[in-house]
């Protein structure tokens, strides 16, 4: 799967990158603390998801899909320091 960033730029979906960027945003969040496998999993899980829609997408729709699966998981403050992480 490919990725549309912002800047323009098609790049290959890095499913490591985004399992350190849910993993980060967890550390931030009290009591909701996701280990190296737990995050690699929801990367895995939003990759499936995300595919299924089509080929490429955009970094917004990773965000969108990664905040709504850390909630569904029972992870909302992970997802909020996730949102607020990738705003910068």
């Amino acid at each position: 799967m490919k990725i549309a960033k912002r800047n323009g730029r098609v790049v290959l979906f890095d499913d490591e990158k985004l399992a350190r960027s849910i993993l980060r945003a967890s550390l931030e969040a009290p009591d909701e603390e996701l280990n190296q496998k737990g995050a690699e999993a929801l990367a895995g899980e939003v990759f499936a998801r995300v595919t299924r829609e089509r080929d490429i997408v955009s970094t917004a729709d990773i965000r969108a899909c990664t905040a709504q699966l850390l909630c569904e998981k029972g992870y909302p403050q992970t997802a909020e320091r996730y949102l607020d992480f990738k705003k910068a």
